[in-house]
Parts: C-alpha cells; sequence; structure tokens
C-alpha cells in the first residue's frame, strides 16, 4: 500500500518535519509512505469571498494535479465524517483488502479546500470541530495512520 499526504504549504519548523519523520521511518514496515507539499498562495488581510475563492482554486490545481485517478482520496475537512482509530484502521485495512493499492489524503491552505477538491474525494475525513495548525493537522495525521497499521497488525500501541 502507498500512503501518500498532500499538503498545502511548507513545514517551517523543525519539531514538525522531525516528528514527520519519525513516523515515516515507522510507517516504512507497513507501507509506502510519502508526503507532498504543494505551495500555498498569499491571502491577503480582509481579501474579498471572490479573492478566497481564487486562491482555493490555485491551490486546487496543484492539488489535484498530484492525485491520480486510481488513488482512494480522503480530503480532511471539518464537515467530514469522524471516525475512532479502530474505525479508521478498518477502512485502511478494508481498502487494501479491496484492492486498493494507493490512498491519499489531502490537507488544505488556512482557507479550507476548494469544492473541485472535495469532489473529488471519495471520502471527507474530520479529526475534530476544532482547527488545527495545519502543520500540526500532518503530524496528527501521520500519527493516526501508524496507529491504523498498529491496530491492522494486532501490534500493541499505547492508548
Amino acid at each position: 500500500m502507498k500512503i501518500t499526504i498532500i499538503a498545502v504549504g511548507k513545514i517551517k519548523e523543525k519539531f514538525y518535519r522531525d516528528a514527520i519523520a519519525e513516523y515515516a521511518k515507522r510507517l516504512s514496515k507497513y507501507c509506502k509512505f510519502e508526503v507532498i507539499e504543494v505551495g500555498d498562495e498569499k491571502t491577503p488581510d480582509k481579501c474579498s469571498e471572490t479573492e478566497e475563492q481564487m486562491i482555493l482554486s490555485k491551490e486546487a490545481d496543484k492539488i489535484l494535479k498530484n492525485i491520480r485517478p486510481d488513488m482512494f482520496v480522503y480530503a480532511l475537512a471539518i464537515k467530514g465524517k469522524k471516525l475512532d482509530s479502530v474505525a479508521f484502521a478498518e477502512e485502511i485495512n478494508q481498502l487494501a483488502l479491496g484492492g486498493k493499492s494507493s490512498i491519499a489524503f489531502v490537507i488544505g491552505g488556512s482557507l479550507g479546500l476548494h469544492s473541485s477538491v472535495l469532489t473529488r474525494a471519495d471520502r471527507q475525513l474530520s479529526f475534530s470541530d476544532m482547527t488545527f495548525p495545519h502543520q500540526l493537522m500532518r503530524v496528527i495525521l501521520s500519527e493516526q495512520i501508524y496507529r491504523a497499521y498498529r491496530i491492522i497488525a494486532k501490534e500493541p500501541y499505547h492508548k
């Protein structure tokens, strides 16, 4: 299985990069794991709805260029479905058993995701009603993917 996180913006903080690198190392036992960062668009203060849509559209173009037709795509969105860790693991396992060999998780920028990305997604997934920094969300997602593989393999992992 190949797992790809497609995220808007670059991670500047070393501690976030280090955490993701650690989970990538741990995940190498279970799957191929990669993070693709696409450039974010500058959002001016007090920008109009039209400007926001233009920014989202530009970011969407960059995201969609990295999504292959064979990928099962999760878009991270506040209004998405919430799953506990076991249900998340079961979904990943069912996708693998069903013949899916590539899963992409998409994390938008500060404005979220354009409707074209949400439409392309096979599922919208929410981790919380709260908003998290996009850099931290990559760490949380990487950890949950690792946890899912530990659950699938019936290996112990702290609760």
